[in-house]
């Protein structure tokens, strides 16, 4: 016999949803890191370094924190974590296929030139051609972090300095080659961002091939360090045109160091220059270090105790990359050799939970909340559970922020979060409460490595910072949208659902009545997720009326396979 029965409604998709066999509130707790514990761990660690280096530490009078970076590597992931007295400080991580976009040169041609946009679009051989704004065309303009100490442009170089916006389609027009270096990566459908301005970082120096001045990190504070530094930078000889930067890592370091780097760096360049002759149009010259060689160049300072890897070649890797810069350091490395997971057995793990997590508790009881969103980074600060009182001449509300902002500094930098952030402090009537604060966030972010800008926190409790983004955040990389939700991160309550089918079936009785004129009783299946069931059974009475009303009879199955808010109706013709 044949089925006549007909399907009335439905909001099934032909996309298989993820089943929900149950909806249970979410009751995981939002852990406190116990930092006591880690610490305590992180002191009986240190207790077992070399004898010699322990010494040193002790002569030096250091007291800085304890600090150990630690790699797992596995076949396909990296993972680099830097701890401070056990606690969380920096995370990196690397997969297998991975591009290492920022900091690569390439080989370019001018594809297309925008003078609306005042900018060029630079074919690099990738899927996305890359953006150069003429800003970035332009040789770079002093940069406000550096003190330019000995200028050693060329004369073709002075030349180009006098050249201003408008000359650039006329020197650079479609089709020319050009050779850039990305400064952000492709994040989402844009394509990476570049510069013509191209810099070698080293351990101590950045080499500027093109650059033409000779340079010191503003962040190196001692008067008297830096003129040292700038008598080394005075005395160094380098080909007419190139420029060279001390970075903060060269805080304190002897010729002998920048001697060898600057010829690292020198070699590397010349690396860079050959396969420029030899290659197509477009290409790749060159592609930064994966992530061990980032680590052991960019973080391996003395401030670092201890390097441990749980990876045989790894950590041979390791030493090899130590070894070409600070031979020194070799007997901090360290390989891991234990059957439990480095990271567990450091409580590193549990740290790395709490940052994928939208809260995040504070040691008072307070808390912060991180929404991440396409236009910007929002953060609220909300007292929680906070105890203090005023009875004990605390501002507890001032605490709270305080706290904050020192978690929230360390959250952006392990989230690497980046873009526009908003940051809610909780009120604060006073206004050196709220300077005391913005103090607090500006002593925080300045560490991080990204460029962070900060304005000063606003009547209202808002602050309004943004920080360099070169890539993605870590929560972007290692999650997708929610196919059950569609990304929204909500889904409709039960009761607005029940509500939808009770809407649709009257919408239907009332069409099947004025369009087929029948006058028997119409009977209507509804199909719906099991978790609906107690709610239509709630709303029997309504349900009935509607009976009695149109002459109905309405029968209820169920089907776990259904997402929570699909439902069918079917007419069945008896």
């Amino acid at each position: 016999m044949q089925n006549s029965n007909k399907t009335l409604y439905t909001n099934k998709t032909n996309n298989n949803s993820p089943q929900l066999s149950e909806l249970k509130e979410d009751t995981k707790s939002n852990k406190l890191i116990n930092t006591k514990a880690l610490s305590k761990e992180a002191e009986s660690r240190s207790k077992k370094l070399p004898f010699i280096q322990k010494v040193e530490k002790k002569l030096s009078k250091d007291t800085k924190p304890f600090t150990e970076l630690l790699f797992n590597s596995g076949a396909i992931e990296k993972r680099m974590v830097s701890l401070q007295d056990g606690v969380l400080d920096k995370f990196n991580i690397e997969r297998k296929g991975d591009r290492h976009e920022v900091g690569a040169i390439f080989r370019g041609k001018i594809q297309n030139l925008e003078p609306g946009l005042k900018a060029a679009f630079v074919d690099i051989g990738q899927e996305k051609n890359a953006f150069l704004h003429y800003w970035d065309i332009l040789p770079s303009s002093n940069d406000n972090t550096i003190e330019v100490v000995k200028n050693n442009k060329s004369k073709k170089q002075l030349r180009q300095e006098k050249i201003s916006l408008k000359n650039i389609p006329d020197l650079y027009p479609k089709g020319s080659e050009i050779l850039v270096q990305i400064t952000k990566g492709q994040i989402g459908n844009k394509g990476p961002r570049t510069t013509t301005n191209i810099s070698l970082p080293g351990r101590f120096l950045v080499l500027t091939p093109f650059g033409g001045t000779l340079g010191i990190s503003r962040k190196i504070e001692d008067n008297g360090e830096r003129t040292r530094l700038k008598k080394i930078l005075k005395n160094m000889t380098l080909p007419e045109g190139m420029g060279l930067i001390i970075r903060t890592a060269g805080e304190g370091k002897k010729l002998r160091y920048f001697v060898r780097d600057l010829e690292i760096l020198k070699k590397r360049w010349h690396g860079i220059s050959d396969r420029i002759k030899r290659s197509k149009l477009p290409s790749c010259v060159y592609v930064e270090p994966d992530l061990i060689g980032r680590t052991v160049r960019d973080f391996l300072t003395e401030d670092v105790d201890r390097i441990v890897v749980d990876n045989k070649d790894a950590h041979e890797l390791i030493l090899s990359e130590v070894d070409k810069i600070s031979p020194r350091s070799k007997s901090k490395v360290f390989h891991y050799k234990d059957e439990k997971s480095i990271f567990d057995q450091y409580k590193v793990e549990e740290q790395l939970d709490q940052i994928y997590q939208r809260n995040v508790s504070l040691p008072s009881g307070g808390e912060i909340v991180i929404e991440e969103t396409e236009a910007l980074i929002s953060i609220d600060v909300n007292t929680g559970s906070h105890r203090n009182s005023e009875k004990d001449g605390k501002n507890f509300i001032l605490a709270v922020n305080l706290e904050a902002a020192k978690e929230i500094a360390r959250q952006i930098r392990l989230r690497n979060i980046g873009g526009l952030i908003i940051v809610d402090f909780i009120d604060m009537k006073a206004k050196r409460d709220r300077d005391s604060v913005f103090r607090k966030m500006k002593r925080e972010v300045e560490s991080d490595r990204a460029k962070t800008h900060l304005l000063p926190i606003s009547n209202f409790g808002i602050m309004q910072m943004t920080r360099q983004r070169h890539s993605e955040s870590h929560a972007s990389n290692l999650f997708s949208g929610c196919p059950y939700c569609q990304s929204r991160g909500k889904i409709k309550s039960i009761r607005s659902v029940t509500i939808d089918v009770q809407r649709r079936v009257l919408q239907n009785l009332k069409e099947i009545r004025n369009r087929e004129g029948i006058e028997e009783e119409i009977h209507l299946k509804v199909t719906l997720h099991p978790n609906c069931l107690g709610q239509i059974k709630e709303d029997a009475q309504v349900l009935l009326d509607i009976e009695r009303n149109y002459g109905a009879r309405l029968s209820f199955a169920t089907n776990p396979t259904f997402h929570i808010e699909c439902f069918e109706i079917i007419q069945i013709k008896d």
